[in-house]
């Protein structure tokens, strides 16, 4: 944005108008996949994504690019509840963990390529990058439409917002849930705001940054599938507690990470705590929903995480400011809360089906 004119602060509320659409997108996202069905949603996200994205590559002013890069996040993330609930649907609850952490193993794999790809495209035009992606997404969308299962039929789905919300607020497990990873999502989020603050103020460039997350990406690929076949079989509350402890951890760890042997050791740390918890916290979510409230209760997951992206990054910023070690203590400490609570007993009193 800084190219056509606008101030960074410009640029800051139109990534918040992003996250703003992602937000919306795990509302809409869950509905529609128990409604008009996992494949069409996953469909429709894509196609729209693409359309969305050629539109912002000719947006000028500040009002359009704010709305469509809204319209972006909406539209590029409407797919992650219905892609969740099919997974839930098509695979057996004791082999979900896995399938989970394969979905996740994918996604990385694509995130060390995509950077180094839209770096190439950005060298030559911007159009480009914003014609990469459209392409991408709509060639995702063909994909789904020709090859994806259909998952739960649009007859099974039943019921609206409200009443999934009531269904889910009667399982206290679902809202542990929901809380513990409402209090890790902003300490995850430092990985890409504050963490890079650090990294340079220890006096490593931008390069290093890059190479450290790419670091977590890597681990991703080659030892979360692995790990499953451990976390699998045991209790998914005292999983996750262990990740949420790990990550919590890592980031603590960065009060006295000042080398850039340390600062990877936060990195390996906090990473192998997202291996262990996120596939695990997915499969409880599909385990505890009935299936035509799965895209509905998959959306609620990601709502938190949105939310916390929405603040954690910015809140982070200002803490980091007035004292670094201040902000990875505290990151410690909500991870420790985050394990407290998701390891508490509660009832057992599952979401039931809507009749």
């Amino acid at each position: 944005m800084t190219r056509l004119g606008f101030s960074t602060t410009q640029a800051g509320l139109a990534i918040g108008a992003y996250g703003v659409g992602l937000l919306a997108a795990s509302t809409l996202g869950g509905h529609l996949a128990d409604t008009i069905g996992r494949r069409k949603t996953i469909v429709l996200s894509m196609f729209s994504a693409a359309v969305a994205m050629l539109l912002l590559s000719q947006a000028r002013t500040f009002t359009s690019i704010v709305l469509l890069t809204a319209l972006a996040g909406l539209t590029g993330d409407l797919y992650r509840p219905a892609s969740s609930a099919l997974l839930a649907d098509l695979v057996p609850a004791e082999q979900r963990v896995t399938a989970f952490a394969a979905l996740r193993v994918a996604f990385n794999a694509g995130w060390a390529f995509g950077p180094a790809t839209a770096g190439f495209l950005a060298a030559h035009s911007f159009f480009w990058l914003f014609v990469g992606d459209a392409v991408t997404s709509a060639l995702f969308g063909v994909v789904a439409l020709t090859a994806l299962p259909r998952g739960i039929r649009k007859s099974e789905a039943n019921g609206h917002w409200a009443e999934a919300f009531r269904l889910a607020a009667r399982d206290r497990r679902f809202l542990q849930l929901l809380a513990a990873s409402w209090l890790i999502a902003p300490v995850f989020f430092q990985m890409n705001s504050t963490f890079a603050l650090h990294v340079t103020k220890s006096g490593f460039s931008a390069a290093a940054y890059g190479a450290l997350i790419s670091m977590n990406g890597v681990l991703v690929v080659l030892f979360e599938l692995p790990l499953t076949s451990i976390t699998r079989k045991l209790s998914p509350r005292r999983v996750m507690a262990v990740g949420y402890l790990l990550i919590g951890g890592g980031f603590a760890f960065n009060a006295i990470s000042h080398s850039l042997a340390t600062l990877a050791g936060s990195i390996i740390i906090l990473t192998f705590g997202e291996m262990i918890a996120m596939p695990v916290s997915a499969a409880y979510v599909a385990e505890l929903a009935p299936a035509n409230y799965r895209g509905r209760c998959m959306g609620l997951l990601g709502l938190a995480w949105a939310l916390a992206l929405a603040c954690g990054p910015s809140l982070g910023m200002i803490l980091f400011e007035r004292s670094a070690t201040t902000l990875w203590i505290a990151c410690g400490g909500l991870g420790v809360l985050a394990a407290l609570i998701i390891s508490l007993k509660v009832e057992a009193r599952a979401i039931p089906s809507s009749e």
